[in-house]
């Protein structure tokens, strides 16, 4: 014992909480912090190897699928660096690896097989429609009705023939079934579908002018006056509309001449029941002939001359004589107007089963009553 004060042992003066402590043996020598609060007393504070932190290239995987790529040991995956006693020798930090592949450009195909894909863009390309394709290719947007469209027609045809040789009573039946598909088939071939209260408000219109018809005696007036009143009723109805003024302007237009359509349809009530028979019987055959895979001048030309001669071999059977060929082919005309509106830009298979059945028929009435009037 003594009375100096301890002086420790091999230099050490004694304890001093802030004195900075000299690095253990094997260790990089400690840097003081700039933060104040990282210098705190009792902190341990060391710098040692770590982990690379530096972002590096991701490694592409082998271009082949039997590429043989060889063991980078552990470490390879943290740029090349190895722990001490991991086991393995220490990769060079710049080992190398392989190069991602390049992606072949895509090029349009020279033979016309496939369509090339277009430039990439931020809104993507919009889709344009098939009639839009076919007036860029110099093709016609055109699609006519065929033969199963056709067919149906002349079995209507052929419906409205044989009833209208029977009375007027019976002709409301497959008159009924035209004018119900006359209404739906024109708003579709407008575009508008579902529209189930203009198809409604169309129907019952041309419900309406045949029982006015049967009525009255079979007078036109009845057609005349009911569809006045319907052109008002869908313009009240338009009115009363909370859609846009070009939207509801679009939706009157087709209402209205939905409804006309279908009401005119009447006119076959209202003929004389020997012209029904051979207008309607020509509109049949000349359909049935428009159909065959003909060029359009032979197509249309081969129908007229068709319904002429069945409008004349029906006239025969009827009493109407040769008179029967020209109300045959004024009957075709209109029917073939009706065809070719039937067949406008790219129609869908449900406008070709409506449409293209019911509009060659309905667009004949009036030719039908006209010339039935001046012939018999």
């Amino acid at each position: 014992m003594t009375d100096q004060p301890y002086q420790g042992y091999d230099g050490y003066d004694g304890y001093d909480p802030y004195r900075q402590q000299p690095a253990p043996q094997g260790w990089p020598q400690q840097q003081p912090y700039d933060d104040p609060q990282a210098a705190q007393p009792y902190t341990q504070q060391w710098q040692g190897q770590t982990w690379e932190t530096q972002v590096q290239p991701p490694v592409a995987p082998p271009t082949e699928e039997t590429a043989y790529m060889p063991s980078q040991g552990a470490g390879a995956a943290y740029g090349g660096y190895q722990e001490p006693g991991w086991g393995g020798t220490q990769a060079p930090a710049h080992a190398q690896t392989p190069a991602p592949a390049q992606a072949p450009a895509q090029t349009p195909p020279t033979d016309g097989s496939e369509p090339g894909y277009g430039p990439a863009t931020v809104a993507g390309n919009a889709r344009i429609t098939d009639a839009q394709r076919a007036r860029l290719e110099g093709r016609s947007p055109i699609i006519e009705p065929g033969v199963q469209p056709a067919g149906l027609t002349a079995l209507l045809g052929l419906l409205l023939a044989g009833a209208a040789a029977i009375g007027p009573y019976a002709l409301v039946v497959p008159l009924v079934a035209l004018q119900a598909v006359t209404a739906a088939g024109w708003f579709r071939l407008n575009g508008m579908w579902p529209a189930r209260q203009g198809i409604a408000l169309a129907f019952a219109g041309a419900l309406t002018a045949d029982v006015a018809l049967l009525a009255s005696g079979r007078t036109p007036a009845a057609i005349l006056g009911t569809l006045g009143v319907w052109v008002l009723l869908a313009l009240v109805l338009q009115l009363r509309s909370h859609a846009d003024p070009d939207e509801r302007m679009y939706g009157l237009m087709a209402t209205v001449a939905s409804a006309a359509l279908a009401i005119v349809a009447s006119g076959y009530l209202a003929s004389h029941g020997d012209a029904v028979t051979v207008g309607a019987a020509s509109v049949a055959v000349a359909v049935l002939v428009r159909a065959l895979p003909l060029p359009t001048p032979a197509s249309v030309a081969a129908s007229l001359l068709a319904a002429a001669g069945a409008g004349a071999l029906a006239g025969a059977l009827t009493g109407l004589g040769s008179a029967g060929a020209l109300l045959g082919a004024g009957a075709a005309v209109c029917a073939l107007i009706g065809h070719r509106v039937a067949s406008y830009d790219y129609p869908s298979r449900f406008v070709h089963f409506t449409a293209g059945v019911a509009l060659p028929l309905a667009a004949a009435a009036p030719a039908v009553y006209l010339l039935g009037r001046a012939l018999v």
